[in-house]
């Protein structure tokens, strides 16, 4: 490989039909700009100049237009007032949710000419969106309100692009997303879960009519994940990536019988993320437990794969990794619950501190894939298991609807049943158990730790330790909706019985606490209450808060003091170890990225 962007990088990256032409976006001016390149090579040129960052985009069939997606600015009164302290935020009114917003809308963009030209001017937020093969229509989903956790009620709309004429084409409460036109333009396919109700369950493939010939599922023998999927050429069959389990693959849907056929059979992660014109061919990324995530292509069916990058050869060459498979419990009702196992290089037999870790979502899943962090558990001695509990995806609808109405009781069941099954294996150490967990896994993980004393160190990130305050502030329509229901005010009793803060008392585990101050999907005063209420019971715990983080942490620092802080804390508690952490050369240090 040689480098073909810039010190000033880009995203999103897109050939041209034709192959001619690269195009990216990339930030001028702290605004997201279109950028092309031709694939010969030479510089990128600046397309576009919009007002706004360009959040998404897709070429035209052929090659003539870019159709992108921009939030509206704001007026001159708007930007003066914002400039002389008239901030003030009003929730849910306009295009504002918690935070302020936008609304957005479509424009076109003639590559020959560089003029741009507005397709949509309405108060609505647009998601998804797909240009037929014609280039004369395109599909949107969108909803004419920002209320965060409400987010189902969009809906698909069809564009006249001549005319600016809209056409509404569905009208309930599932969210649909992921739009693509057939080759033929008649008719497309999306993601939804139903037709009606927004439910608790997996999303499944749907193909519609456009001009009124209704909708079908399609992928309907296929029980796990649905990831991006494309039409074979002559619009007789679906290609997609799916999750079954712990393994990632590429599936066919025939749309003549709507039956579902494996095509690649890896275990592990195999992603698709490119295929050629005639689908015959596939780029993608594989990993696994102990195989780090390279590019690959190869043939759809999984032969004559060729490995394009090596992108981490001392991981391979110089580290000594942990050993990964799948197991399988039965939980306390008989529900058999699938999980990962790792174990350290060069385990032989005899017990061993066990990490449990737990998932988040709840509609998490762990997989067969590739994670550095786990094999630096297996490498300081420790069993691990992952757990997909009831409530996880990747499995059937059944799996998923385990815990519904029910958080917290049976996929605790499941979690332990795991750990007793790894005892009387003897693989594990009952008095060495630790946990960790983030977002929902720090949330079953707080809740554990009330219910049992069985664990001597825990680690919850990102938890919510009491439902009721968190109602407005957190995104969690999915508690309301489907884990326990109701709403504080007319089902008061289980929203404080399910929260970790009602049993508190409880607790013997030694506790690590970790939150980002800016977290807006599990607000960080959960755990700031879930801390003062262990430090004033006089409980062992530590509490770390990391200023400018969102639920996933983005600064590198931060980030290794959340691992280091872990390592120490779960080494002192299950192991009775002062563990120091291997010091980064002051050289190495300064290269890192803030």
């Amino acid at each position: 490989p040689y480098r073909y962007i810039g010190d000033d990088g880009g995203g999103d990256f897109q050939f041209s039909p034709d192959g001619s032409r690269l195009a990216f976006i990339r930030s001028v001016n702290d605004e997201s700009q279109l950028f092309l390149l031709p694939t010969t090579g030479g510089e990128a040129i600046q397309l576009t100049e919009h007002e706004t960052s360009i959040s998404s985009y897709a070429w035209s069939e052929d090659g003539s237009k870019i159709i992108f997606l921009a939030p509206e600015p704001m007026s001159d009164e708007e930007e003066k007032a914002r400039e002389a302290g008239y901030d003030a935020i009003f929730v849910d009114e306009g295009p504002n949710g918690q935070q302020s917003g936008n609304w957005n809308n479509l424009w076109i963009i003639e590559m020959e000419s560089g003029v741009e030209r507005r397709l949509t001017d309405n108060d609505h937020r647009i998601g998804s969106f797909s240009v037929a093969p014609s280039g004369d229509r395109i599909l949107f989903t969108s909803r004419t309100e920002n209320r965060r956790n409400q987010q189902n009620r969009s809906e698909i709309q069809l564009l006249e692009v001549a005319t600016g004429t809209m056409l509404q084409l569905t009208d309930n409460s599932a969210p649909e997303g992921r739009l693509s036109w057939a080759p033929d333009g008649r008719s497309f396919a999306y993601t939804a879960r139903t037709d009606g109700e927004w439910e608790l369950l997996l999303d499944k493939i749907w193909v519609m009519d456009p001009d009124g010939g209704g909708r079908r599922i399609v992928s309907g023998a296929f029980d796990g994940n649905i990831g991006n999927f494309v039409w074979a050429p002559d619009a007789s069959a679906i290609l997609f990536s799916g999750l079954h389990g712990t393994n990632n693959n590429l599936y066919r849907i025939n749309l003549g019988s709507n039956s579902v056929e494996q095509i690649t059979s890896s275990v592990g992660s195999l992603a698709p993320s490119s295929f050629s014109r005639d689908r015959a061919k596939m780029a993608y990324v594989f990993q696994d437990f102990d195989t780090p995530a390279d590019i690959w292509v190869g043939l759809t069916d999984g032969t004559d794969a060729v490995r394009l990058t090596d992108a981490n050869p001392t991981i391979t060459e110089e580290i000594v990794l942990g050993q990964g498979e799948v197991i399988r419990w039965e939980s306390r009702d008989g529900t058999e619950i699938e999980g990962i196992l790792m174990l350290p290089a060069e385990y032989q037999s005899g017990p061993l501190p066990l990490l449990l870790h737990i998932h988040g979502g709840p509609a998490g899943v762990f997989r067969n894939s590739f994670s550095a962090a786990n094999h630096v558990w297996a490498g300081l001695g420790y069993a691990q298991l992952f757990p997909n509990v009831r409530g996880s995806s990747g499995y059937n609808d059944d799996l998923l609807r385990g815990n519904l109405y029910d958080i917290g009781s049976g996929d605790y069941e499941d979690l332990i049943a795991g750990v007793d099954e790894l005892i009387s294996r003897g693989i594990a150490d009952p008095d060495k158990l630790g946990l960790r967990g983030w977002s929902y896994g720090g949330i079953l993980g707080g809740w554990t730790i009330t219910q049992t004393d069985r664990f001597k160190g825990a680690s919850v990130g990102a938890m919510v330790s009491d439902w009721t305050s968190e109602y407005g502030p957190g995104f969690n329509h999915d508690v309301r909706l489907w884990y326990i229901g109701g709403t504080p005010w007319d089902n008061p009793d289980e929203w404080r019985e399910r929260s970790a803060l009602t049993h508190v008392a409880n607790v013997t585990t030694p506790t690590l606490i970790l939150h980002g101050i800016n977290d807006r999907t599990d607000t960080e005063p959960q755990s700031m209450m879930f801390f003062q209420a262990l430090k004033d019971q006089g409980k062992i715990t530590r509490y770390i808060r990391f200023p400018r983080e969102p639920h996933g942490f983005r600064e590198p620092r931060h980030q290794r003091t959340r691992d280091v802080e872990e390592i120490r804390w779960i080494q002192k508690h299950v192991r009775n170890i002062e563990w120091t952490p291997w010091e980064r050369p002051e050289k190495d240090e300064e290269k890192v990225v803030s």
